[in-house]
């Protein structure tokens, strides 16, 4: 019996999830149409405002969805609820499902300016996700291997140009540019491969986030998720009948340090060890803070 009701809860919230995100980004695509058409500056401030308001609401329908079908279960621990949404930020989080996406979205909304992804290159098929590139400017990332690199030098400024260019767009609105700062979610083999030395983290990769601070200098504030879960499960099908629904978020501010403004993460080797450095101090600390948060 068990079985059955939990099945039938996680059809619902999946019929519920698809039918709110096709309003959603339906809705964004029909009033972007004039974008491709209208080039003045204005109108498209304007209409990046606009499609924000929309994925605002969009995100808070997904809320509702999820408070009705799996009840009020997400913890949010802030240390400073003193949030401006007339502000830029960015954002970062431990990764590890899927789900990550809709818990953080959820636990952000009207808090923050809306979270724009870095999207890996790879799920550009993914109708939602290409909607979001095309319509709530989030980019997309190419995670080419060292030895591609080794090979073709010039992958890395190419990367360069086309993430300032799309984080450039973010300056229509106030937005928050997230990162998964680990690259990947995590599981307990890819901690082992790459012989991490954080217990629940993977090593932080700093590029995209860094490259986002050289486009958008006039963010000055980082904040941190950690998102920890109950259950030990991290599949899809176990978020949506709710076996996943119990989850704590841990949320931090860090000022960004003045030497981590205006500079080039291309080339600027000093900026990039400088930044790095920072980064690994926070995850240090946010290693120690998810082990603290476990239920």
């Amino acid at each position: 019996m068990n079985i059955i009701k939990s099945s039938l809860i996680g059809l619902i919230t999946f019929i519920l999830i698809i039918v709110e995100l096709t309003i959603g980004f339906g809705t964004l695509a029909i009033v972007n149409i004039p974008r491709a058409i209208i080039p003045i500056k204005a109108f498209k401030i304007s209409l990046a405002k606009f499609s924000n308001f929309i994925g605002d609401l969009t995100v808070y329908g997904i809320k509702l969805i999820m408070l009705l079908m799996h009840g009020n279960t997400i913890q949010i621990i802030s240390d400073d609820r003193n949030f401006d949404r007339t502000k830029w930020y960015m954002a970062m989080s431990n990764h590890q499902s899927w789900a990550d996406i809709f818990v953080l979205l959820v636990s952000a909304n009207y808090r923050i300016p809306l979270l724009k992804f870095f999207m890996k290159k790879e799920l550009w098929w993914i109708p939602y996700v290409f909607l979001a590139n095309k319509t709530l400017n989030m980019p997309f990332v190419n995670r080419h291997s060292k030895r591609a690199i080794e090979k073709d030098p010039s992958l890395i400024k190419k990367d360069y140009d086309n993430t300032i260019k799309s984080c450039k767009r973010f300056l229509r609105c106030p937005s928050t540019i997230f990162s998964y700062a680990e690259g990947t979610r995590f599981t307990k083999e890819k901690h082992k491969d790459q012989g991490s030395p954080y217990k629940n983290l993977l090593i932080p990769k700093v590029g995209g986030m860094a490259t986002a601070l050289s486009a958008i200098q006039n963010i000055d504030t980082l904040i941190d998720y950690s998102v920890v879960y109950q259950s030990n499960k991290r599949d899809g099908w176990s978020f949506l009948t709710g076996e996943m629904k119990n989850v704590k978020i841990l949320v931090k501010k860090y000022d960004i340090p003045e030497k981590l403004k205006g500079k080039n993460y291309s080339n600027d080797k000093q900026y990039r060890e400088d930044f790095k450095e920072w980064i690994e101090t926070i995850w240090i600390q946010k290693d120690i803070d998810i082990e603290k948060l476990k239920f």
